[in-house]
């Protein structure tokens, strides 16, 4: 069998479907008490703010340096409890069989109510919350044995945003990126292209929360700069691509097979799309 990252991945993700069709934890498991919590600070027009954050450490945390996932997430997360933004992947990472897998310390920082992870939805922008999540990831860098030359970005809906905007502004700090029904700035599509960056992007074309035409846009435009992306448009999908995109066997092997210096060989087929 070939190996995952030259599939299709329409294939994978049936394959990933086939597997489990739905992702659970053991109910004795409560992610609040696997993620530690902490806060980083943050500061716009010289206002000040805190942040609060969670991060999984791996098993074997004192071992080899381990990767670091960093994942956005949606606008029905955000809040100051620090406990809604561990919905979805956060809570998926935590399963024995995840933990075993994929053997990484996981970030989720909480976007506060009042703000979003972009300064606008009609382009990437600057904005106090992305802000923190550049200095959570250069605090525990530094901190944490963490691989530097494998951290990956992924997020999902506001975080799909979220995913496009960071990479096109640190594009050389992530080994790769996965934003999940999201969209960006096609005017930093050649930066993205220039950098080299594996990216892999997925949207349901029924998608009537954050329409489809947003991704297509992206993946036009980068393509159009001749850089690589990977892109697969799943027929009926609404507004939880997501539950495909993180299937077992899916888009997670491809992602953590991804290192630094990024590599053509590496970066996903120019011609990866379902749409």
């Amino acid at each position: 069998m070939p190996p995952l990252h030259a599939l299709p991945l329409s294939l994978i993700l049936l394959m990933g479907a086939c597997a489990s069709a739905k992702k659970e934890v053991d109910s004795k498991m409560d992610p609040r008490d696997m993620f530690v919590e902490g806060t980083i600070d943050a500061v716009e027009d010289g206002a000040a703010r805190s942040y609060s954050y969670r991060l999984l450490k791996p098993i074997d945390v004192d071992g080899d340096q381990r990767p670091l996932l960093v994942f956005l997430h949606g606008m029905g997360e955000r809040g100051s409890d620090n406990v809604k933004q561990l919905e979805y992947l956060p809570t998926w990472m935590c399963s024995p069989e995840w933990r075993e897998r994929f053997d990484t310390f996981v970030l989720a920082v909480q976007c506060p109510g009042d703000e979003i992870w972009v300064g606008s939805w009609e382009g990437a922008g600057t904005c106090r919350a992305m802000s923190a999540v550049e200095g959570a990831i250069e605090h525990l860098i530094e901190s944490e044995n963490i691989d530097p030359s494998r951290v990956y970005l992924t997020g999902l809906s506001m975080g799909g945003f979220g995913s496009w905007d960071l990479a096109s502004r640190h594009p050389d700090w992530f080994a790769a990126v996965v934003p999940i029904c999201g969209g960006g700035d096609p005017s930093f599509a050649s930066r993205i292209a220039d950098s080299g960056v594996p990216i892999w992007t997925v949207h349901g074309d029924a998608d009537r929360v954050v329409p489809v035409d947003l991704t297509r846009t992206m993946v036009g435009a980068i393509r159009k700069a001749d850089g690589r992306v990977g892109y697969t448009e799943l027929p009926g999908v609404r507004h939880d691509s997501w539950k495909f995109a993180y299937g077992p066997e899916g888009l997670m092997e491809w992602m953590l097979a991804q290192q630094l210096p990024a590599t053509p060989v590496k970066t996903p087929p120019a011609d990866a799309s379902g749409g």
